[in-house]
């Protein structure tokens, strides 16, 4: 490999001290976006958009997310907007509950006796899935448990808390569930919608609902799941910045909901045709007050503000179930009656007071998706298997053991190394498209990314420590191989983009630089040595701009659910050959972007990311999950 130049060497040093990055700061531009040609009384197509159709109302809305996405970078001079200190007298219940609703409890499952552990090999699933089982108690209650159920207590001094299967910035936990499924026997006798209460394992009955509604709409022995989000519980924390960190927690949902449901043979979709108050009217979200947003940041208190905006709605659904056809302007104008059903239970209060950053709530009203205007056929994807270099890397784990499992590592311990055919096994599970056939990377059709309906956004910078065999140095995996040539043209001149030694040849992993850049990421990091001290680390890239004047304000939430099902994986993944991973939320960046050489808004850094071998801190004492103590301090 050629020597990197002097311009590049200065500013990604390989032993010497880490020097001054530049701190300047880009501004991503607003297109000058020309007014709407369509007819008056006329909407530009929302399955084909073109920028130069959109409604001055679309405009107004990318203006507005692109100002959001500016306002709340951090950089090496200034942090976005949130608190200066926690007010812990506030602090967010972390369960919602429907108080007078009634009650179901789930069953409970082994996760460490293999002899009455059922669940599949987690290794197993991205080859194929198992046969489907039938809707039941059991099976639901499984897929709860192994996906948004409670994980474990942790205890020290005299401080308590929950862990949960499904990760979330700062443990907040801001999402929410709700099933809406069929008659379920031992569940209920006619269709419902139900939320699920994660530190009861059990569900709360919110409303039955007709009985010809599944037939008619959705393929024999399917239901659904929604998923909404409550900004306050993130806010309290991370102030302006908390609408991404609720958007990377609603893509880690909807990947710990997809792998539980590969577990018992089923398949999971996105249903993206249907609209923000088609979604709220079915979970039953109609029931908060409109919030009305103030004008600026405040404190006090306003009770509205624990509303729950709903994010999406999966469709699961026997695996080798084919095409099949959702008429959204049917399904639509059914869920409009929904608000005249009888719903039980009063949410209850999170917070006596409350601080309001106005711009989270602006945001989330600019990318509220209206409903499609045609019938969607989904044409449901063969599985796509992705490569198995080592099985015995997973040491023989089943799903369960994995997920269940899965904790954040609060710090690495700086020794650790992985084999770089482990690190290879990692990247080939990021795969959209699998990696089975020698097929280009575009559609996601492995697992768990079949389960978005778009195809891949988001790639991976890779700051790479501690892999044997592998030089220290910066790696890019392109995740959409149709993004390669702009993304070439859009990073530093002096990259490489070569195949690094013994890579397989379907993973397209390329070397940019051999360095040592462990300072590097830490400090682009938010000077957390946890970037650095780990395997590897890294900034998950998305092709942005672009993606959102194709697809509309809409899709900026959904690149962050991108990112979040992508680190679901790597969480996965690093539990599985035994060591631990983060998310990291907070990181600079702009100087991200300088490092790569992104001089504007094409392509940004949206999450970052570490994996490596843990510390463990002895003082912490765990308790089961189930039955937790009885107080949650």
């Amino acid at each position: 490999m050629k020597p990197i130049s002097s311009r590049f060497t200065s500013f990604l040093p390989s032993s010497s001290p880490l020097l001054p990055i530049p701190t300047r700061r880009y501004v991503i531009p607003i297109m000058a976006f020309s007014s709407s040609s369509s007819p008056p009384g006329t909407s530009p197509s929302r399955e084909n958009p073109n920028v130069n159709d959109w409604e001055d109302e679309d405009q107004d809305k990318l203006r507005l997310v692109l100002r959001y996405h500016n306002q709340t970078k951090h950089s090496f001079t200034n942090y976005a907007r949130g608190p200066r200190g926690l007010d812990w007298a506030n602090q967010p219940n972390p369960f919602r509950r429907y108080v007078s609703a009634p009650l179901l409890p789930l069953q409970h499952f082994p996760q460490d006796n293999h002899d009455i552990d059922d669940s599949p090999l987690y290794s197993s699933l991205f080859v194929s899935l198992p046969p489907p089982k039938p809707i039941s108690l059991p099976s639901i209650s499984q897929l709860f448990y192994d996906s948004l159920a409670l994980s474990a207590w942790k205890t020290t001094g005299f401080s308590t808390w929950s862990l949960r299967v499904n990760p979330s910035s700062g443990n907040l936990h801001p999402t929410e569930a709700y099933l809406i499924a069929p008659p379920i026997d031992a569940i209920a006798e006619s269709a419902f919608v139900a939320h699920y209460a994660p530190k009861e394992h059990s569900l709360e009955i919110r409303a039955n609902i007709p009985s010809g509604f599944f037939p008619k709409f959705f393929p024999k022995n399917s239901f659904l799941i929604g998923i909404s989000s409550i900004f306050w519980r993130e806010a309290w924390k991370y102030g302006e910045r908390a609408f991404r960190y609720c958007n990377h927690d609603a893509g880690h949902a909807i990947g710990a909901i997809t792998i539980a449901a590969a577990e018992l043979g089923w398949d999971v979709k996105l249903l993206d045709g249907l609209g923000f108050e088609d979604l709220q009217r079915l979970m039953g979200l109609h029931i908060f007050p409109e919030f009305q947003i103030p004008s600026r940041p405040g404190k006090g208190k306003f009770p509205g503000i624990e509303f729950e905006h709903p994010d999406c709605l999966l469709l699961v659904f026997p695996n080798g179930t084919r095409d099949f056809t959702v008429n959204y302007d049917e399904l639509s104008s059914v869920i409009a009656q929904f608000p005249s059903l009888e719903w039980k239970g009063k949410p209850n209060a999170l917070s006596k007071e409350h601080v309001c950053w106005d711009i989270i709530y602006r945001t989330a009203e600019a990318v509220k998706k209206p409903i499609s205007s045609v019938s969607k056929l989904f044409s449901v994807d063969l599985f796509r298997s992705s490569g198995v270099l080592n099985q015995g890397s997973y040491k023989g784990l089943t799903t369960r053991q994995v997920v269940r499992k899965r904790r954040s590592a609060d710090d690495m311990d700086r020794v650790t190394f992985i084999d770089r055919s482990m690190f290879y096994q990692i990247l080939l599970h990021c795969l959209p498209s699998g990696s089975d056939s020698g097929r280009k990377q575009t559609k996601q059709m492995a697992l768990p990314f079949r389960v978005l309906p778009w195809d891949a956004e988001v790639h991976l910078a890779l700051f790479v420590h501690r892999v044997l065999g592998l030089p220290k140095g910066l790696y890019f995996l392109a995740r959409n191989e149709d993004h390669v040539s702009d993304l070439k043209k859009a990073m530093r001149s002096e990259f490489e983009w070569i195949k690094p030694d013994g890579c397989p040849d379907d993973l397209p992993l390329y070397e940019l630089a051999r360095v040592d850049c462990q300072n590097l990421a830490k400090d682009l990091s938010c000077h957390q040595d946890i970037a650095s001290d780990g395997c590897f680390s890294l900034g998950m890239v998305a092709r942005f701009e672009p993606a959102l004047r194709e697809k509309f304000p809409w899709m900026y939430p959904r690149l962050f659910w991108e990112t979040g099902v992508l680190g679901q994986v790597l969480y996965l993944e690093a539990h599985a050959i035994g060591i631990s991973a983060t998310g990291i939320g907070c990181y600079f960046d702009d100087p991200v972007h300088e490092l790569l050489g992104i001089k504007d808004g094409t392509f940004q850094s949206l999450y970052h990311f570490t994996v490596g071998g843990p510390v463990l801190d002895k003082r912490i004492m765990s308790l089961p999950a189930y039955p937790g103590p009885s107080l949650d301090a």
